[in-house]
């Protein structure tokens, strides 16, 4: 190979392994208006596209290890990489693809595994970051919020019967029956004994016998 076609192999392949994301797509057939529009859009989503030779993208891809093509690279060809995130690039392109019927996607990789088409649409359906984030966080607090509220009413609970226990100058224990006073014990107690002498004292009168006239 000579040096000038080295050297851009080379530099392709520093690229690819640079870019979080490559997406191999079908360059024929596409006028210079539009391929501008193109890489206009995909520009403002931060990404490149560029026109390469199958060969030099097929050694490139080799050098910087990504699956061989399947024989999928054929016919003119372009290549879009970029450092950031793929779903914001992925909605341009498939607004693109979608719009003028060109740049059908051949080949896609993210973070060097492969992704269909379909799955790159998917990608391009999602909200943005910013709104994505949110719904999530929203996801795992609403949750987290009922658990805390649950976990939180017993303590609330507790404390407002605390509160008022102490205010009435009360034991926070909750009151248990107890036993009768034993003042009410004493007090009933000489009532029934009473009683009893009283009725012992009856039968003993009854029992007596009558008293003998004495005569002289």
């Amino acid at each position: 190979m000579r040096p000038e076609k080295a050297n851009i192999v080379a530099d392709l392949s520093e690229e690819l392994k640079e870019s979080s994301f490559v997406l191999v797509a079908d360059y024929q057939h596409m006028k210079v208006d539009d391929f501008s529009e193109l890489r206009k859009r995909l520009a403002g989503a931060g990404a490149e596209i560029h026109v390469v030779k199958n060969s030099f993208l097929k050694r490139a891809m080799a050098d910087s290890g990504f699956p061989a093509g399947d024989g999928k690279l054929t016919g003119q060809t372009a290549v879009v990489t970029g450092k950031k995130d793929v779903a914001p690039v992925a909605k341009p392109f498939k607004t693109f693809v979608t719009e003028f019927k060109k740049a059908m996607l051949k080949l896609g990789f993210i973070d060097r595994a492969v992704v269909s088409t379909a799955e790159l649409e998917a990608l391009a359906d999602l909200p943005p970051e910013n709104v994505l984030r949110a719904q999530l966080l929203g996801l795992l607090l609403s949750p987290a919020t009922q658990l805390v509220r649950i976990l939180n009413e017993p303590g609330s609970s507790l404390a407002r019967l605390l509160n008022a226990k102490a205010s009435k100058g009360e034991p926070a224990a909750p009151k248990e029956e107890s036993a009768p006073p034993a003042e009410a014990t004493a007090v009933a107690e000489p009532a029934v004994t009473k009683s009893r002498e009283v009725a012992s004292s009856s039968e003993t009168k009854k029992e007596e016998p009558p008293a003998t006239e004495v005569t002289g």
